[in-house]
């Protein structure tokens, strides 16, 4: 090497290759996910409390909304301006069919409302959670990237209301339970126990169809699997402490279906994590404390000695079948169950629930629904009603499971088809004990958008 080439070398030297700044990768991120911001917008309005003076209103049955609900009115919007402008038809003839075929039914159903207030507020209700924003998250959702990131989204908002109800039991500061403040109930409040119950389930599920299938991305996802499933261990604890029997029966059965889907032998292997780690927090770190083991004792006992909420339960699906059989083309109309329930319902029906702590004063809440989807519909609804609404969420379940399924033949990662199953199969169980009402009631209608997208989307395939 000669003098001159040496300096020049010397002087000018190869420029350093550096990559982007963190506030390019950051705006290359959210352009990446920008279509799906909106959705986790509308979840992360559910971290906001209930306040004292709306709780009251918005509890299960109640007709209050919320910013969560007007957000989701701005989903909606941007998911149909954005089908607009792609201009191509946004849905299969399938999608179309399984999506729209409930509204004819609760459109019949409004007409048939005591008032005018009372058939559009049920209307745009049961349009919101079962057509609307299902669609719109059909829509908005593109890829499986993005239904991952909606995936953590769920498991993240149920850690934050998880850990405020885990924090309600050990301060004693949750809503009352046995005349004891300490139900865990998160931000929801009294008058909606099943609020964070409902949250949690969905972070476990999500976080356990997250966990099971990971593993076999190409491109490593150990670490994901590993976290995932370290979060559905945890979110089991603000579970347990929710004292909701109904999530409790939904979140087993869920996970069963998904542990089956995902092959025997990991199921069989999970069972046995699942019971060595009960065992060690009921006896060793001391979670199964009195309370909780009654309410657990109380799940085989609700034949043969009801407590007084699972009486008023029975006498409340007595009298949603009496009003069926009264109307059982088109029911009772929308939000006529109220009016109905007791001319059709028993003495042994008591006049309304005691809600009080988490920040809220006592409050005797009427009894305004069955606590049971299915009976609610067929009593307000009628046949017509059941079988439209009850026959799009038997579609979902099959048209779920056989992409599922296809999936696991062809060796495909099916991580986001085992949260959409567990998701819908918690849904389609906790319908047997709760209806829709409440601020939780759009995250409902969310994750029939996740099993929407799994079960119609062509994308999804």
């Amino acid at each position: 090497m000669t003098e001159t080439t040496a300096l020049a070398t010397t002087r000018d030297p190869a420029p350093a290759v550096t990559g982007p700044s963190p506030a390019a990768a950051f705006l290359a991120l959210l352009g990446r996910y920008a279509p799906v911001l909106p959705v986790l917008a509308l979840m992360a309005l559910l971290t906001l409390p209930v306040s004292g003076a709306g709780a009251a209103t918005t509890g299960r049955g109640g007709d209050g909304w919320t910013p969560a609900d007007a957000m989701s009115g701005v989903l909606v919007l941007i998911a149909v301006l954005g089908a607009v402008r792609r201009a191509r038809r946004p849905l299969s003839r399938t999608a179309a069919l399984v999506l729209g075929l409930p509204v004819v039914a609760i459109a019949v159903a409004a007409t048939g409302a005591a008032d005018v207030t009372a058939g559009v507020t049920g209307l745009g209700r049961y349009l919101q959670v079962f057509v609307l924003v299902p669609l719109a998250v059909l829509l908005l959702v593109r890829d499986r990237a993005d239904l991952r990131v909606v995936a953590w989204a769920f498991i993240g908002l149920a850690l934050f209301q998880g850990g405020i109800g885990v924090h309600q039991y050990a301060t004693g500061t949750g809503a009352s339970y046995m005349g004891a403040d300490v139900r865990a109930v998160g931000t929801f409040g009294p008058t909606d126990v099943m609020g964070m119950a409902t949250v949690v389930s969905y972070g476990v599920l999500c976080a356990v169809g997250l966990a099971l299938d990971a593993g076999r991305d190409p491109r490593g996802a150990a670490a994901r699997r590993g976290v995932a499933l370290l979060c559905a261990v945890l979110l089991l604890v603000p579970l347990a402490l929710s004292f909701s029997r109904g999530a409790w029966i939904a979140t087993a059965a869920a996970v069963t279906a998904q542990l089956l889907f995902a092959g025997v032998r990991r199921a069989l292997a999970v069972f046995a994590v699942v019971t060595a780690t009960a065992i060690v927090l009921v006896g060793g770190a001391g979670l199964g404390t009195a309370m909780l083991q009654e309410r657990v004792g109380s799940i085989t006992r609700v034949a043969d000695a009801p407590d007084q909420s699972v009486t008023d339960r029975y006498t409340m699906w007595a009298a949603a079948v009496g009003m069926w059989r009264e109307r059982p083309v088109t029911g009772v109309g929308l939000k006529n169950f109220p009016a109905h329930r007791d001319s059709h319902a028993s003495l042994a029906l008591s006049s309304g629930s005691d809600t009080a702590g988490a920040g809220s004063a006592y409050l005797r809440q009427p009894l305004l629904s069955p606590h049971n989807m299915y009976l609610l519909v067929l009593s307000e609804q009628g046949l017509l009603g059941l079988l439209a609404l009850v026959g799009g969420w038997a579609a979902l379940l099959v048209l779920t499971v056989r992409r599922l399924l296809a999936a696991r033949r062809r060796g495909r990662v099916a991580d986001c088809g085992l949260l959409a199953c567990g998701l819908l199969v918690w849904q389609l169980v906790d319908f047997g004990y709760a209806d829709i009402g409440g601020p939780s009631t759009v995250l409902t209608a969310v994750a029939l958008g996740v099993v929407a997208w799994w079960a119609l989307g062509a994308d999804a395939r």
